[in-house]
């Protein structure tokens, strides 16, 4: 189980965008034998190597940086240290302005790598940290309610104050109190719009 610190919110425009890379990247892995090694190699090319080349991550995220400039930084990358379809698969994101998305590709990857085998990633998100017996609780209990072996990941994000937020795959299981508030307050919004419209002049608040 990983626990992160939320520091910002999905794209979902590349998400879906790196869905489609990323079921490609695990079709051609599986054809040749290597999912496993492939998926390993860019996710540490994507959370270990990269954030500690800061220019190398920005020469691949940038739309001014040439196409062969790009493609001499994942030769020198990978030459003799990864799989051919790990490299295959960067010089293809970089040739179509993809590699930005490198880390949204891996996270795609993981979890389309986990469903073929059965497996649903799942994030859990709370306004503080669980310790190690109240995760496994929770990870427990919703197996045990979705019927449904997974892999998880928590999150902490004091932005929802209180409660659970859960995502599933695409799904997600809003028990956040800052949902809940937003939904009362979007419910004594409408109650007054109401007053004002009957003539009724106690406010709800």
């Amino acid at each position: 189980m990983t626990t992160a610190t939320k520091a910002s919110h999905v794209d979902i425009a590349a998400d879906r965008v790196a869905k489609i890379y990323a079921q490609a990247v695990v079709d051609a892995a599986e054809a040749a034998g290597c999912r496993r090694e492939v998926l390993v190699e860019l996710a540490t090319l994507a959370r270990d190597v990269l954030p500690k080349v800061p220019e190398a991550a920005a020469v691949f995220s940038s739309p001014k940086v040439a196409l062969e400039d790009k493609n001499r930084i994942i030769k020198r990358l990978t030459a003799g240290r990864m799989q051919a379809t790990t490299t295959n698969a960067l010089h293809v994101l970089a040739r179509h302005g993809r590699l930005g998305l490198l880390g949204a590709v891996v996270d795609a990857a993981e979890r389309l790598a986990d469903e073929r085998e059965g497996r649903q990633q799942a994030t859990f998100t709370t306004a503080v940290p669980l310790d190690a017996a109240e995760q496994s609780r929770l990870v427990d209990d919703t197996q045990k309610a979705l019927a449904a072996a997974l892999v998880p990941t928590f999150v902490v994000d004091p932005a929802i104050i209180g409660g659970l937020v859960v995502r599933v795959g695409d799904t997600i299981y809003d028990q956040s109190v800052a949902t809940g508030l937003a939904h009362l307050g979007g419910r004594l919004q409408d109650r007054n719009i109401r007053a004002i419209q009957n003539g009724e002049y106690t406010w709800q608040t």
